[in-house]
């Protein structure tokens, strides 16, 4: 019998026989269009495709996947069109062809980008239907396989790729079966020496080990039979890769990995799980705090078990898993467990509902991400399987990785809950922001209608979720921050000239931007606002005669031209936002005279009037505007403040209530002691205005044992 009937007997134990006829069609098309192909091995090139389908067929996958796994290279290696599938085979088999084939190779700068783009074209293609990604993993592992026939560099590329993308891939879809045959076919291809050896020592131990294995396997069954319970126990193989890992990160040797015994007690159902637990924890003592629950709070991906560690006889370590058929299928096949085809060309099943969630979340980072390395770095986070579990306030699990914080949990929650967060309570106390998280805590997340995200949590987050929503978030405001700040200086400009923005005609606009290299007014605006261009050159540009270049409208600016700072000064209200900064050397507040010095990129930046660090730039009209503040001015400002004080019990306690009581709040605070009588305490706080400022240093004059008290600028 042929390799393609012998295939087709095997589909009709659970296909029926018209999509048993249809995955044979496919194949007979394939073989056709590949005729004359071969392998590296020599083979015929149609024994891959089939050997495809039959990896997808052993998972009990719907035959429009078998079909697409038979045609899945033709696309790419034999020119026939996508047209021509649909016209053979249908829309839904074409489209799973033409997913698969945009998963191949590109050539790209270098090799990270390279990957970084497939993986993201990877994950679209997955968000569209999973199926695509199962034909893609099955297409892996049997190169995998068969990887013996190419160069070892080959090898070990495409074995790095594999441990990097596919397998935590399988794993996160819930495909363990999958995941560790990746990764050990991964393994042996890397670090063939280390994987030949850890196998030797692996077949030796379970050697050495066999009748002590048998004596505990018989004391777990006869524990069953006497409690009643219907159960099938069975040792549990530890895979070559997972144990290298445990031996590096662990830093364990090969005996103290090997001394624990594993094995997996399968039963019918979901509440004989947890009387097996009962009766095993009877037989031997269980482990404190090694019980783990995965049922009550399956794993992201869709795992569920129950997992003890038990004190075994002589002491020996004994670790158990409990679950039922179902849970067996679904840990070793994942979303592939419980495949229902519907007429309606959808995969629906109430266990693919996490994995659609995931899919989902994968979409918002492409279409937050910049571009594909950042997007394959928030991903690659998101595919390692640690995770903490989280309750709502109302009891709603949410499943984050091992590390998360608050701000995690509430970009987890939903993106406006995060974009609008300021503070959290954990367990009903109030806590920072930036502390991680541990499973069983209950958060509830502060919000605040105009709140933004803070730039400083780039630093703790840990889930792409949150990383790129963050940085999505403050590119778009500080673009429109910079489009506002940038009209305002351009309007100033203008009406030092008698005119303004909306009075320029549009073609005169057109003229400008066209001779910028630029489409859109916001984005010459943007330039602006963050100093890449002077406004002062744009307007004599806007106004000049249409195609003057940049160089002769800048010659026509005298050097000492005042006639941009000469108007009246722009009011800066202290919400500008990211493109708007106050300097660190002299902390102006609202009150001191202040100008604006505009800085390529940053934005403009806010120095008092006499600071020092301008000395060289102060007339440089083109970079350095005069500036007042606006009536309405608001927020709190940085001042650093030096106070000398008689050194006696308790007075920089009394000094932080003064503060306090003045309604300002400590941002640094360092105590420096001149000699044994009087200390140098250095403070930053903040401020409203110069105003608020004099009644904060009064009230620090009038406690006892204060000499000196000074602002400190420069």
């Amino acid at each position: 019998m042929s390799a393609i009937e012998v295939f087709a007997d095997t589909l009709g134990n659970y296909l029926e026989p018209d999509q048993v006829n249809l995955v044979r069609r496919a194949y007979f098309y394939a073989e056709q269009a590949h005729d004359g192909q071969t392998r590296r091995s020599g083979e015929p090139y149609v024994t891959h495709p089939l050997a495809v389908a039959n990896i997808l067929a052993d998972m009990h996958m719907d035959h429009q996947s078998l079909m697409a796994a038979m045609l899945h290279d033709v696309i790419e290696d034999t020119g026939i069109p996508k047209d021509a599938l649909v016209e053979q085979f249908g829309d839904t088999v074409a489209e799973l062809v033409d997913g698969v084939s945009k998963l191949t190779q590109m050539t790209f700068e270098s090799k990270a980008e390279a990957q970084a783009e497939n993986f993201q074209k990877m994950a679209l293609a997955m968000a569209r239907d999973i199926r695509v990604i199962l034909v893609k993993l099955a297409d892996r592992l049997h190169n995998m396989r068969t990887l013996g026939a190419l160069a070892p560099e080959k090898r070990r590329r495409i074995a790095k790729e594999t441990l990097e993308i596919y397998a935590p891939i399988a794993n996160r879809l819930g495909m363990h079966s999958l995941s560790t045959e990746f990764e050990d076919l991964g393994f042996k291809a890397m670090y063939p020496m280390r994987s030949m050896l850890i196998d030797r020592a692996v077949r030796n131990a379970r050697g050495n080990r066999k009748e002590l294995l048998n004596r505990i396997l018989e004391s777990l069954q006869a524990c069953l039979e006497r409690e009643g319970l219907q159960g099938k126990v069975m040792g549990r193989e530890k895979h070559l890769y997972g144990i290298y890992q445990k031996m590096r990160g662990k830093k364990k040797s090969f005996n103290e990995i090997m001394d624990v015994y594993a094995f997996r007690i399968i039963v019918d159902k979901p509440d004989t799980c947890y009387r097996v637990l009962g009766a095993v924890h009877s037989l031997y003592k269980p482990f404190p705090g090694r019980f783990k629950d995965y049922i009550a709070i399956p794993k992201a991906n869709g795992y569920q078990s129950l997992h003890t560690t038990l004190f075994g006889m002589h002491g020996v370590p004994i670790e158990i898993q409990i679950r039922t058929d179902e849970m067996e299928e679904l840990a070793n096949n994942g979303i592939a467990a419980h495949w229902v085809y519907k007429s309606k060309d959808e995969v629906i099943n109430g266990n693919h509902a996490r994995t659609r969630q995931w899919l989902k979340s994968v979409l918002e980072l492409q279409q937050n991400a910049g571009n594909s390395l950042e997007f394959i770095e928030n991903v690659k986070i998101d595919l390692f399987p640690d995770e903490v579990y989280i309750f709502t306030p109302k009891g709603r699990i949410m499943e984050l990785p091992k590390g998360s914080t608050p701000v995690d949990f509430a970009y987890a929650v939903h993106t406006d809950i995060g974009n609008s967060c300021i503070a959290c309570r954990v367990n009903r106390r109030l806590a920072p922001l930036s502390e991680p998280l541990e499973s069983g805590e209950t958060v509830e997340i502060i919000t605040a209608p105009g709140a933004r995200p803070n730039p400083a949590w780039l630093s703790f987050v840990i889930t792409g979720k949150a990383r790129s929503n963050i940085r999505h978030f403050l590119k778009h405001q500080r673009h429109s921050e910079s489009i506002a700040l940038g009209e305002r200086l351009l309007d100033k400009v203008l009406a030092s000239f008698g005119t303004q923005l909306s009075d320029i005609p549009e073609a005169r606009i057109q003229a400008v931007l066209t001779d910028c290299q630029m489409e859109l007014m916001e984005d010459l605006l943007a330039d602006i606002g963050l100093g890449n261009r002077m406004a002062y050159v744009v307007a004599r540009r806007l106004l000049a005669a249409e195609g003057a270049s940049e160089e002769e409208d800048t010659q026509k600016i005298s050097p000492d031209s005042n006639t941009d700072n000469s108007e009246k000064p722009l009011a800066i209200r202290g919400t500008e936002g990211l493109v708007v900064s106050f300097a660190r050397c002299c902390n102006p507040i609202p009150g001191d005279p202040i100008v604006g010095y505009l800085s390529s990129g940053k934005g403009m930046v806010i120095h008092q009037e006499n600071c020092r660090n301008l000395a060289d730039n102060r007339h440089n009209s083109e970079k350095t505007l005069h500036l007042t503040w606006d009536k309405d001015v608001s927020g709190e400002f940085t001042v650093e403040l030096r106070v000398e004080l008689e050194h006696q019990r308790g007075i920089i306690a009394q000094l932080a209530t003064g503060i306090t009581v003045a309604d300002a709040s400590i941002d640094k605070i360092s105590v420096d002691e001149r000699d044994g009588r009087v200390s140098v305490v250095q403070l930053v706080v903040r401020v409203r205005d110069r105003l608020h400022l004099s009644q904060l240093i009064k009230r620090i004059r009038n406690l006892k044992g204060v000499m000196r008290i000074t602002r400190l600028k420069n």
